[in-house]
């Protein structure tokens, strides 16, 4: 019930004008800053890993851009996935190298966890005519599951999501077939899908899932990176990657890191810090949260 209540407030947000959508995100993600401390810490103990030569006072003013953000972009859901097309279209902007998404040719979008990822999905299906398929992690709620499902392929030819329990074959195959990847590996999925690489400087378990796709593929690496602005989102597509993938993963996915480092630098307050990207550690070092 709770769940239905959630989506139907989420519908008539969709009507409202934008800055009065932001004004209640920023309010709602002051308010959960301040009462959800549990994230909060994980959001410090990320900073203080990733930006060691910030002082206390940035961390804490980023900290709390952080919740503002991701709030906002919760928020945002309400129009993305339920307002006119045309005022989706207005507000969300892609931008950048658009050509390299143009054509058939085997293509995976490397898209990080910014706040504004499914401003990201939605800009790409509404306005390249291409089928983009997506890694798809179902929701424990039935309703919310449906719902998250349905919004996030809500424009796009046959948009295909595929469950994680989906084989490897099905999706290279299908990358090989011209259908857009939007890969998002820039999480800690545990032990047993992860190698360690430096993520600022920090041993951090990265799966090597966009090295591998690459390869298997013969698809070539556009980056995809999305920020919240205050008349929406630019979706700011990036030239593909020279000589990516190469013969070592390894390798790849700290380049991958490195050059991740390189985008949030320009918008830190707007990546997901509230995820524990160093919950699992190297053998024989101790937890950082």
């Amino acid at each position: 019930m709770m769940s239905r209540l959630g989506i139907l407030f989420m519908r008539l947000l969709a009507f409202l004008p934008l800055p009065l959508v932001r004004a209640l995100g920023h309010a709602l993600g002051l308010l959960l800053y301040l009462v959800v401390v549990p994230r909060r810490r994980v959001v410090r103990v990320n900073l203080r890993l990733c930006f060691p030569q910030w002082s206390e006072a940035q961390r804490r003013q980023v900290m709390r851009d952080v919740f503002i953000y991701v709030t906002q972009s919760f928020l945002d859901r309400a129009w993305l996935w339920h307002a006119d097309p045309e005022v989706v279209r207005r507000r969300v902007k892609l931008t950048g190298a658009v050509h390299e998404l143009a054509g058939e040719a085997p293509t995976i979008l490397f898209a990080p966890h910014f706040v504004g990822l499914d401003a990201g999905v939605t800009g790409v299906t509404q306005q390249i005519p291409r089928r983009v398929i997506g890694i798809y992690t179902q929701q424990s709620n039935k309703v919310v599951d449906a719902w998250v499902l349905k919004g996030r392929h809500r424009f796009g030819i046959r948009p295909r999501p595929m469950n994680r329990s989906e084989g490897v074959r099905e999706i290279v195959s299908a990358i090989r077939e011209g259908d857009l990847m939007y890969l998002l590996p820039d999480m800690n999925f545990g032990p047993e899908e992860s190698i360690f690489v430096p993520f600022y400087g920090v041993s951090a378990a990265t799966v090597p899932s966009l090295s591998r796709f690459a390869r298997l593929g013969r698809a070539k690496v556009v980056p995809l990176v999305t920020r919240l602005t205050p008349e929406g989102y630019e979706v700011r597509v990036l030239e593909s990657w020279a000589a990516f993938p190469s013969a070592d993963a390894e390798a790849d996915t700290a380049l991958m890191n490195k050059r991740l480092e390189g985008y949030i630098d320009e918008m830190p307050a707007q990546y997901y810090w509230v995820h524990k990207r160093f919950k699992t550690r190297p053998p024989g070092e101790p937890g950082v949260y």
